[in-house]
């Protein structure tokens, strides 16, 4: 008997829930029916991809055809299937998806372990050191790897592994607690911070860029540049907290570890020298960082400006001119055409939400809801952070959170007086910590829980502890350099 392609239970509740949504509850005051139909298809979605129905870019397109079918987004066939398809002409879009094709060059090269094991030869004679050198290889490649779980599952975390099983620590033997289970929360925590600090450290980050820039009438356009910097500082000082605070929560039996440097050199030796490959690599790396950051303008005047998806496009033309990557390798890529495409569905969903008045009208709800209870705009700015950051102990993915919840909360603080540019920074940054908290909250979470390093409730532990800690270096450290930046 074959297998269904789709999970029945969760799609019965999909489907049921967009019907629920659209036939049986009354059509609210001041709602258009086209746009209570939106919420529909759009909640359903949602609820198909929380349950995983199906994989994330399957549902996406059933999305899309329902929504042109509907004629929900405009009044003639063909203008309801273009604008369905209209988020595809977004460069936010291409942008992750080229960035995770360039980011297979670091795996496929050997550049991201060398890199790796580079910082390992340098921290690693102390278990502590071990941990920040861990956190040090994620921050170094984290500008050029949307993909979090790519970077942090498939890069570090084999590296971290290496160097538990040469102390003998492994889960199977109850010898967790030597120093793979300290070393597993580094390699997780470290994580959701640098997600945090570049618009391509994680695939959701451009989709918050972009509701940002609804909710504020286009007047808050964050550039790759200018949400590094926003996120620089609290970024390092979360990146510098971390392991220590780790250290004393779950204080690993070994202490010293002089073995690590030896087989960091080991694995460097082994590696060789770097190739042409890896130097070619390292050299686009470079490239897209200056380009990413501006700084040919500076010395050259505007008029050599790009614009960010067409430095990273430069870059991957570079990787396969040089063969460093082939086409192949770009084809098979899956989860940067796989991005591409549930990326610019959702998209379209939230902009047509927010276009047939659904998102003004929430809003206006909700902020009469908050209003009532006489807590001003500061009271109102962390009640939302607070709600956004801990409802996602209900959702197994940043993506369907992001685009269930933040563009309503920017949306409702904004209209009750927060202060515009730190509070769509500390969402944005609130978006990524909220990683921290379970074994299901990003696509890396599986990843290193599922090496048996924790059990579940070290895991959640360290998670809130951590969440709490994030939270607070990014309101009081962020806010300080945001202030210092002029950026209220």
């Amino acid at each position: 008997m074959s297998t269904l392609p789709f999970k029945p239970w969760s799609t019965a509740i999909a489907v049921a829930t967009t019907l629920f949504i659209w036939l049986v509850i009354p059509l609210p005051e001041g709602l258009t029916p086209n746009a209570w139909l939106m919420l529909a298809i759009f909640v359903g979605t949602i609820v198909a991809i929380i349950g995983k129905a199906m994989p994330i870019g399957a549902i996406s397109v059933i999305a899309i055809s329902i929504v042109a079918a509907s004629g929900v987004t405009g009044d003639t066939p063909g203008e309801a299937i273009s604008v369905a398809l209209s988020s595809y002409a977004n460069p936010l879009i291409w942008l992750i998806a080229i960035a995770i094709m360039i980011s297979r060059g670091l795996i496929k090269t050997g550049l991201g372990a060398r890199i790796g094991y580079y910082f390992i030869s340098i921290f690693g004679k102390r278990t502590l050191g071990i941990g920040y050198g861990l956190a040090f290889s994620e921050l170094s490649i984290a500008p050029v790897t949307p993909s979090n779980t790519a970077r942090g599952g498939g890069i570090i975390h084999p590296i971290m592994r290496s160097i538990a099983h040469s102390f003998d620590s492994h889960p199977e033997d109850n010898t967790s607690g030597k120093i793979g289970k300290y070393l597993a929360l580094v390699n997780y925590h470290s994580n959701p911070i640098t997600s945090a600090m570049f618009i391509t450290a994680t695939a959701p980050n451009p989709l918050t860029v972009q509701l940002i820039s609804s909710a504020t009438g286009a007047e808050i356009q964050l550039s790759w540049l200018t949400w590094a910097v926003a996120m620089l500082l609290p970024g390092l000082v979360a990146i510098l907290a971390m392991p220590y605070i780790l250290y004393l929560l779950y204080p690993p039996e070994i202490k010293e570890t002089p073995n690590a440097t030896q087989l960091a050199r080991d694995k460097l030796a082994e590696l060789g020298k770097l190739s042409r490959n890896e130097g070619i690599m390292l050299f686009v790396f470079l490239v897209l960082l200056l380009l990413w950051a501006d700084i040919p303008a500076i010395f050259l005047g505007d008029a050599v400006t790009l614009n960010t998806t067409t430095s990273a496009f430069i870059g991957l033309s570079l990787l396969l001119l040089t063969g460093v990557l082939t086409w192949e390798d770009v084809l098979k890529e899956k989860n940067a055409w796989d991005t591409l495409l549930w990326f610019g569905a959702l998209i379209m969903m939230a902009s047509q939400l927010n276009e047939t008045g659904l998102i003004s009208w929430f809003s206006a709800n909700m902020q009469s809801w908050i209003t009532m209870m006489g807590i001003g705009w500061a009271g109102a700015s962390a009640l939302l952070v607070l709600t956004f950051l801990y409802t996602h102990y209900f959702f197994a993915s940043t993506t369907a959170h992001i685009t269930a919840m933040m563009a309503a909360f920017l949306t409702v603080g904004l209209s009750l007086g927060a202060p515009p540019m730190p509070f769509v920074l500390i969402m944005a940054a609130t978006s990524s910590i909220m990683m921290t908290l379970t074994h299901y909250a990003t696509g890396t979470s599986p990843v290193i829980f599922g090496s048996g390093y924790l059990t579940l409730g070290e895991w959640w532990k360290a998670g809130f502890i951590m969440s709490v800690v994030n939270l607070l270096i990014w309101v009081v450290v962020g806010g300080l350099w945001w202030k210092l930046l002029g950026h209220y």
